[in-house]
C-alpha cells in the first residue's frame, strides 16, 4: 500500500501555507490532525524550498522544528525532517526524526551524506539542479525522465560511497524542482524509470504550479489543487510509488482507497 506523507511547514513563507503553523503547538496540532486523516509519516519543514526563496540560517530552522519533532516522536509518531542542511538533519534524527528528506539529494550541503550515515536513519535524496532562487535556469533536459533517474543514480552512488545501505535510501525524482510545467509532467509519465532504479520511491505534486497551470479556468484555489494532487498521487501509486507527499492527507487517502478497489486490492 502506498505511504502518504503529510507535509508540515513550520515557516513563514511556504508558497502554501506559510504562516500557517510556526507556532509549535498549533504544528503539533495539524499533525495530529494529518496522522488522524491517514498520514504514514510527518515530513516537517523549516525552511521553504518554493521558487525564489531564500536560505535559512541552521539556528533559525532548528528552532522552528526541533520542539515539534520532539513532541510527535514523543507521541509515537513517525516524522521525517525536510532540510538542506547537514547540522539539522543531524539535531533532527537526535529529537526522534527516522528519515532525512534532502531535496537537494545531499548536493546543498556537501557534508549531508556523510553525516547521516552514522545516524541510521533513512534519507529521502531528491533531484536537484541548484538552489531555488535560480533553479529554473538549469530546466534544460533532452529526455526528462531518463535524466533524473540517471542523476538520481549518482546521488545513490554517493550515498553508497558514504556508508549509506541502499536499504536506508528512498529517491524522489523532484517534480517541480528545476522542471518546467512540461517537463513535471514527463518525469511522471516515466516513473518507470525512477522506479526501476530499485529504491523505495516519493512523489510530491501537492498544490504546485504545474497543477493549477494544467486546470482549465482562471480559479484554480487551493481546493482545486488539492483534487489534482490526489488524482497525481493516485497515478503515481499505480505506478509503483513507495510513497507521496500532501498537504491534504484525507483527499489522497480517499482517492488510494478507491484505486485499491477500481484495481481489486
Amino acid at each position: 500500500m502506498t505511504g502518504i506523507w503529510g507535509i508540515l511547514n513550520v515557516t513563514p513563507d511556504s508558497f502554501s501555507d506559510g504562516g500557517r503553523y510556526l507556532d509549535a503547538e498549533a504544528a503539533v496540532m495539524h499533525a495530529r490532525r494529518l496522522r488522524a486523516d491517514g498520514a504514514t509519516v510527518i515530513d516537517v519543514g523549516g525552511e521553504s524550498t518554493r521558487p525564489g526563496a531564500e536560505r535559512v540560517a541552521p539556528a533559525e530552522e532548528q528552532a522552528r522544528v526541533l520542539p515539534v519533532i520532539a513532541a510527535l516522536a514523543e507521541s509515537g509518531i513517525p516524522v521525517s525532517i525536510d532540510t538542506l542542511n547537514a547540522d539539522t538533519a543531524v539535531a533532527a534524527v537526535h529529537a526522534g526524526a527516522r528519515i532525512v528528506n534532502d531535496v537537494s539529494g545531499g548536493l546543498a550541503d556537501d557534508r549531508m551524506l556523510a553525516a547521516v550515515a552514522p545516524t541510521g536513519a533513512d534519507i529521502a535524496l531528491g533531484h536537484w539542479r541548484g538552489p531555488s532562487s535560480d533553479m529554473y535556469a538549469r530546466a534544460q533536459y533532452g529526455r526528462a525522465a531518463r535524466e533524473v533517474a540517471g542523476e538520481l543514480r549518482e546521488r545513490m552512488a554517493a550515498a553508497a560511497a558514504a556508508g549509506i545501505a541502499p536499504a536506508r535510501l528512498i529517491v524522489d525524482p523532484g517534480i517541480g524542482f528545476a522542471k518546467s510545467g512540461a517537463q513535471n509532467w514527463e518525469v511522471l509519465r516515466g516513473l518507470d524509470e525512477i522506479v526501476a532504479l530499485g529504491s523505495r520511491v516519493l512523489v510530491g505534486t501537492s498544490r504546485k504550479r504545474f497543477l493549477a497551470e494544467t486546470l482549465p479556468g482562471e480559479d484554480a484555489d487551493e481546493g482545486r489543487r488539492d483534487l489534482a494532487t490526489a488524482v497525481t498521487s493516485a497515478l503515481a501509486a499505480r505506478d509503483g510509488v513507495w510513497a507521496v507527499r500532501v498537504h491534504d492527507v484525507a483527499a489522497t487517502r480517499d482517492a488510494l482507497a478507491v484505486l485499491g478497489a477500481w484495481d481489486g486490492i
